[in-house]
């Protein structure tokens, strides 16, 4: 089966519910070992991909991870980006704000990581779980130090919204393009997760009480999610909603997405000139 990014592309403008979005589609593979091979190859293609990106150095590609606990960020980034040269990538991860950050506006924290031209930056969650998290818990809205005007809940997550997309709209026009992923996993699927995390010991330590915790607002989560997809999908910055309960499938798709994000941009290699060539000969002979 052909993998068409398309079909998990929100359009702008379309009115996602997320529990009419499947969770798990048709294996792209039929075994284990068609599976790794077709990874292998869209991360060779990457790879060729990444260097061309390096060397041209126009553009920075933007690549954002969000979904519930146990949606398979992290396999996503490890297994999809294991071919790129670390020299031209740059993975950030995002938890709970700092006191420093919590004196900036909401978006500063983020912005400063952004990725230079010719390199690929990923956020592991991102500004985005400021119309997530804090949305499903307002009381952190009420700790951020902001006046009273300014956290009125009536207006502030359109008008986070909306600055989200000004700024990804400013990326775009300043060469930056923006993918972000949603990781949609069913609760039953995380459920098993959870207790695979519990019974292995390797992956204890990716478990605590802070996850039970937040599962309790299953569904708020996704009105927040659904709020958001619909609010800062773009035709510069599309959010893709990626069935997450086969991880396998998952990659192949995230995979898939960003070849086409590079595939798109209008790169080469740096042309040599005349004066270039002449002091390459001139090396040569010194060798």
């Amino acid at each position: 089966m052909k993998i068409n990014s398309k079909d998990f592309r929100v359009r702008p403008g379309a009115k996602v519910k997320l529990n009419e979005c499947p969770t798990r589609v048709k294996p792209f593979c039929k075994s284990k070992k068609r599976y790794r091979k077709l990874l292998e190859e869209h991360v060779e293609a990457l790879s060729a991909l990444e260097r061309l990106h390096y060397a041209s150095h126009r553009y920075a590609l933007l690549l954002i991870f969000q979904g519930m606990d146990a949606a398979g960020k992290d396999g996503a980034i490890r297994h999809v980006m294991s071919g790129v040269n670390p020299q031209g990538c740059e993975v950030f991860s995002f938890k709970q704000p700092s006191a420093e950050e919590l004196e900036h506006d909401f978006l500063w924290r983020t912005t400063r990581h952004l990725p230079e031209r010719g390199r690929i930056g990923i956020f592991n969650r991102s500004y985005y779980e400021e119309v997530l998290v804090v949305r499903v818990h307002p009381e952190i809205l009420r700790s951020q130090g902001l006046s009273e005007e300014l956290r009125d809940e009536k207006n502030i997550w359109e008008e986070r919204y909306r600055s989200i997309v000004d700024l990804e709209s400013h990326l775009y026009r300043n060469g930056t393009r923006t993918i972000k992923v949603f990781l949609h996993l069913s609760r039953e699927e995380q459920r098993k997760r959870f207790l695979e995390r519990i019974d292995e010991p390797d992956k204890n330590w990716k478990f605590g009480l802070a996850d039970i915790h937040e599962r309790k607002y299953w569904k708020e989560y996704m009105k927040a999610y659904e709020a958001c997809l619909n609010a800062t999908s773009t035709h510069h910055a599309p959010w893709y909603i990626v069935p997450a309960d086969d991880k396998e499938n998952a990659r192949l798709i995230v995979s898939q997405i960003v070849l086409e994000a590079l595939n798109e941009l209008k790169m080469s290699y740096p042309k040599t000139t005349a004066k270039r060539r002449r002091e390459l000969k001139f090396i040569r002979k010194q060798l």
